[in-house]
């Protein structure tokens, strides 16, 4: 007996220590730089108290998004000192809130091929991949550079924990690459709407010109959303909510049928829009900002079947 609790403590002993070492976040950092590369600052080590001092104006949103701590670098040209490459690493402590960081910082769909996904511009790189959020900046646009260094990082996380499944759960029809964003608080705007998802999808401007159909070619943009609740009746109750506060401000249309049932929600939201709630299981789910009726039914419908 006593030679199988020494044993359990050894274990025990053993997996804290690896765990320790996979989350060093400085064991991270590349260790073979490129030719022609080296380190000239760093790694500097940031915490909840100081991470002002390394990016004082979005060091709130960090926060957010559940910041644990991160560790910076920078890395120059031997023959050019003014080509340089800043490198930082965020523990966002999950891997929902390093996707929800991630897709705060990407504005369209550029993918580099790195993490769970990326997003590459010019002279940057994002990606996450398991629970870490990691930047490049380069002073000279260089890609191949950037996705080369941000793959050696890439390779050293072993966390291989799968993206949110709620983004397979959007339909790729009319969706805007790159646009579906996680909130951990405050979805839409509202106190109701705690955490949760939003996707873009554009809705096509069409006129009758005699008689046929033709394009505008002035896409509208609207949203489809997914609300998550500990709970159905935590659901239940701050949809009530949402809708006293939209009777009051804006419309609440309550003659009007829809194909979704009695605990649909359809109104006028003073800015979003049109809106249209349907909740399933723990989660609220939702169309807003469509001016054509069919068209934010035949997502939301879309949505709700997509949903596990």
């Amino acid at each position: 007996m006593r030679v199988l609790v020494i044993s359990f403590l050894i274990s025990i002993s053993i997996w804290s220590q690896a765990l320790s070492k996979e989350i060093s976040l400085e064991s991270l950092l590349p260790k073979d730089l490129p030719e022609g590369w080296t380190q000239i600052s760093g790694p500097q080590p940031y915490t909840q108290k100081t991470l002002f001092e390394r990016i004082n104006g979005q060091a709130e949103l960090f926060f957010k998004y559940g910041f644990q701590k991160s560790v910076f670098a920078l890395y120059q040209n031997k023959n050019n000192s003014k080509d340089q490459i800043e490198l930082d690493l965020y523990d966002m402590g999950n891997m929902l809130q390093a996707f929800g960081i991630f897709s705060r910082f990407r504005s369209e769909d550029r993918p580099a091929g790195v993490g769970l996904e990326s997003y590459l511009e010019d002279s940057s790189l994002v990606f996450y991949k398991g629970r870490y959020f990691v930047i490049l900046y380069a002073t000279e646009t260089d890609g191949f550079l950037l996705k080369r260094i941000a793959m050696t990082i890439s390779s050293n996380i072993a966390d291989s924990t799968p993206a949110p499944k709620e983004i397979n759960y959007f339909p790729k029809d009319g969706l805007k690459p790159g646009s579906i964003e996680y909130y951990p608080e405050g979805l839409l705007g509202y106190q109701f709407f705690k955490r949760g998802f939003q996707g873009v999808y554009l809705e096509k401007g069409e006129a009758m010109v005699k008689g046929e159909t033709k394009n505008k070619g002035g896409d509208k943009e609207y949203y489809l959303f997914i609300v998550i609740f500990k709970d159905p009746k935590e659901l239940e109750s701050n949809l009530n909510s949402y809708r006293d506060a939209l009777s009051k401000k804006g419309k609440v249309d309550s003659r009007t049928s829809t194909p979704f049932g009695p605990k649909a929600l359809k109104g006028v939201d003073t800015y979003r829009g049109k809106i249209l709630m349907v909740p399933k299981g723990n989660y609220l789910l939702g169309a807003a900002g469509f001016e054509n009726d069919k068209e934010g039914e035949t997502r939301l419908t879309q949505l709700i079947h997509h949903v596990k």
